[in-house]
């Protein structure tokens, strides 16, 4: 299996039967495109963690709508905030709640944020965490008041949270192969604060940040 990074939270794991395309937004150099382009009639596998527009390319449903072995499998709430046909999804992901395919098996979770996270497992054995928008976050006091104003609990509830979910993960997924996760300069100093939660919670063999560029990635 090969894991290819792509923009912002996009990350293509390739598999010999499948590709798994992980919260699809943008596309600038083009590596999404040739990747689909030589699938060779693969299955592909559109995962979106959640609603948020740095995470989901409303061309999405189109494209899997257009081709019979593209499936689409959304989180609840991107079905409901981007009035996704509910007859399009292959299904739709809940913490939680498992889906069963015959390439992989999907675990999802909470998320500190809005969706869910996920935990794939290929039948290789592979296992590969996609974080979504999940994160230990705590931003400093002189973050953006957008930024801060979308975080609704205390720092001390959010770890909580944080440490809950990944809990979750470790009864189900002690280790895991790669970790794709949010590495956000917002934070500031704390930045690393959640991957290394992560590192400490569950044994990762490879780290994949995400969400790093925060401030290039929004403009195109």
């Amino acid at each position: 299996m090969q894991l290819h990074y792509i923009h912002h939270s996009c990350f293509v794991a390739e598999g010999e039967t499948c590709l798994l395309v992980f919260d699809y937004w943008k596309d600038p150099q083009g590596q999404l495109r040739t990747l689909l382009d030589h699938a060779d009639g693969k299955d592909v596998y559109f995962i979106v963690s959640h609603f948020h527009q740095d995470h989901y390319n409303p061309d999405i449903p189109s494209l899997c709508a257009a081709r019979a072995h593209w499936h689409l499998l959304p989180s609840y709430d991107t079905v409901r905030r981007r009035r996704i046909d509910k007859s399009l999804p292959l299904a739709v992901l809940r913490p939680g709640e498992s889906v069963e395919t015959p390439h992989f098996r999907l675990d999802a979770y909470r998320s500190t944020d809005v969706g869910v996270c996920t935990v794939v497992a290929m039948p290789d054995g592979t296992t590969l965490f996609h974080a979504g928008d999940c994160n230990n976050w705590r931003f400093p006091p002189s973050s953006d008041p957008t930024d801060i104003d979308r975080v609704k609990v205390t720092s001390d509830q959010m770890e909580k949270l944080f440490l809950s979910i990944l809990r979750d993960i470790r009864l189900a997924h002690p280790a895991i192969d790669h970790a794709m996760f949010p590495v956000d300069p917002r934070l500031g100093q704390e930045m690393l604060r959640g991957p290394f939660q992560l590192l400490d919670a569950i044994k990762v063999s490879h780290l994949h940040p995400m969400h790093y560029s925060w401030g290039l990635d929004a403009i195109d």
